[in-house]
C-alpha cells in the first residue's frame, strides 16, 4: 500500500490474515487526532495510519466502535430479516474499525510508543514479516487475544484437558456438540473420519473414547498444524492424525462425523466459515456424498444446531428432504441445549432464537 508522508510518497507491504484488500486511501495520523475526527475520516473511507503512542491508538479504535454502537437500530419484521442486519452491523463495524493501521517493522515489532511486545501474536496470524508491512490495528488486537486463547487453551470436560485453537482456528467456547459425540453409542472402535476436524476436538474425543484409529480432514492448512499439535498435546497422537483434504480421506469407514458450519450465509473473515456455509454447501455434500465413504453397517453423525431454523435461514423440512435424497435413514437422535452465556443474554440481538437452539447429534445410515 503507498500513502503519501511529509510530501513524500511511501510504499509497505499489506497484510491482512481475513484476506481484506488494501485501504485505497490512507493519510499518516497521530496523538493529536480526535475520537470525532477519527469518526468524520472513517465515513468518508479514509484510513488512518497511526504515528504516535500505542495505547492512544487503542483509545480511538474503542472510541470508534461506541460510536459505531450507537446508531439508531431498525425493527425487523422477521428473524431472517433481523439476522440479516446483524449480520450487515457486524460487517460494517469490521470495516470501520479496520481503517485504524498500524506499522510493523521486520521482527515483527510495533514502532510506536508503549507498544507491546507481539512477535508471537503477529507470526501465528501473518507468519514471517521480514519488510516493513502495515495491518490493520483492530487486526492485530484480535491476533493478540487469538494468540492468549492459544497459549491458556480451552478446557474441554470430554478431554479431562485443554484444546489450543490456533490463530483462524474456530473454537467455541460452547461445549454442547462436544458432549454429544462423547456420549454417543460408538458403532465400531476401529476406524473413524472427523470430516471438518479444525482444532480436532472431535477427533481427539473419539481416540480417547477407545477409536483406534481417527483421521480428522479439514482444507485449512492452519486447522491441520492445529490439530496435529493438540493430538501430541493430548497424548493421542498414536490413533489420531490430521490430513489436508477436501472433505472425505480415501477409503471407508465404519464411523463418519462431521459438525459442518450451521449458518447458511456468507463469511466474512476465516474464523467465520467455521460457522457461516453458504447455501448449506459443506452441509449437503457431506450427506450427499456420506454413504460412499462408510462401510457396511457403518454409520454417520451428523452435528448441527438448529438455529438456522429458528432464524428462518432453512427449515426442518429442508434438512429431512435433504437427508431422504441423499438415501439416508435417521436411525437415532440426540439433544442438547445451548449452555453458553448468549443463550441467556437478552441483549443479544438474536436472543429469541438462541433461546430455542437445539443441537442435535443425527445418527445416519444408508438405506
Amino acid at each position: 500500500m503507498t500513502w503519501v508522508e511529509a510530501g513524500v510518497s511511501r510504499t509497505a507491504r499489506w497484510r491482512s490474515a481475513n484476506g481484506r484488500p488494501a485501504p485505497a486511501r490512507v493519510e499518516v495520523v497521530t496523538d493529536s487526532l480526535t475520537a470525532d475526527e477519527a469518526n468524520r475520516m472513517a465515513s468518508q473511507g479514509i484510513a488512518m495510519l497511526w504515528h504516535g503512542d500505542f495505547h492512544n491508538a487503542r483509545q480511538i479504535l474503542n472510541a470508534l466502535d461506541r460510536r459505531v454502537g450507537a446508531g439508531k437500530k431498525k425493527t425487523a419484521a422477521t428473524p431472517a430479516e433481523k439476522f440479516y442486519r446483524h449480520r450487515q452491523s457486524a460487517s460494517h463495524r469490521a470495516r470501520i474499525l479496520g481503517l485504524v493501521l498500524i506499522p510493523l517493522d521486520p521482527g515483527p515489532v510495533v514502532p510506536l510508543r508503549r507498544a507491546p511486545d507481539i512477535r508471537q501474536a503477529a507470526a501465528e496470524a501473518y507468519g514471517d514479516i521480514g519488510e516493513s508491512s502495515v495491518v490493520s490495528l483492530h487486526e492485530l488486537v484480535g491476533a493478540i487475544g487469538a494468540h492468549e486463547w492459544r497459549r491458556n487453551g480451552v478446557y474441554v470436560d470430554a478431554l479431562q484437558g485443554r484444546i489450543h485453537p490456533h490463530y483462524g482456528t474456530f473454537f467455541p467456547t460452547r461445549s454442547e456438540y462436544v458432549d454429544l459425540v462423547a456420549a454417543a453409542p460408538l458403532p465400531s472402535d476401529t476406524l473413524a473420519f472427523d470430516v471438518g476436524t479444525g482444532t480436532g476436538v472431535l477427533a481427539a474425543v473419539l481416540a480417547r473414547r477407545g477409536v483406534h484409529r481417527v483421521i480428522g480432514t479439514d482444507n485449512e492448512p492452519r486447522a491441520i498444524a492445529c490439530a496435529g499439535e493438540n493430538f501430541r498435546n493430548l497424548g493421542v497422537q498414536d490413533r489420531a492424525e490430521a490430513v489436508l483434504t477436501d472433505m472425505f480421506p480415501p477409503g471407508r469407514a465404519p464411523l463418519v462425523v462431521c459438525n459442518p458450519p450451521w449458518i447458511p450465509a456468507t463469511p466474512h473473515s476465516t474464523l467465520d466459515s467455521a460457522v457461516y456455509d453458504p447455501g448449506s454447501r459443506m452441509l449437503f455434500r457431506f450427506l450427499n456424498e456420506l454413504s460412499d465413504h462408510l462401510e457396511p453397517d457403518g454409520e454417520g453423525w451428523l452435528v448441527l444446531s438448529d438455529l438456522a431454523e429458528h432464524l428462518g435461514l432453512r427449515s426442518r423440512d429442508d434438512l429431512l428432504a435433504a437427508i431422504e435424497a441423499a438415501g439416508l435413514t435417521v436411525v437415532d437422535r440426540l439433544d442438547t441445549r445451548p449452555t453458553h452465556p448468549k443463550a441467556s443474554d437478552r441483549d443479544d440481538p438474536l436472543f429469541e432464537a438462541r433461546t430455542a437452539e437445539v443441537t442435535s447429534l443425527w445418527r445416519l445410515v444408508p438405506r
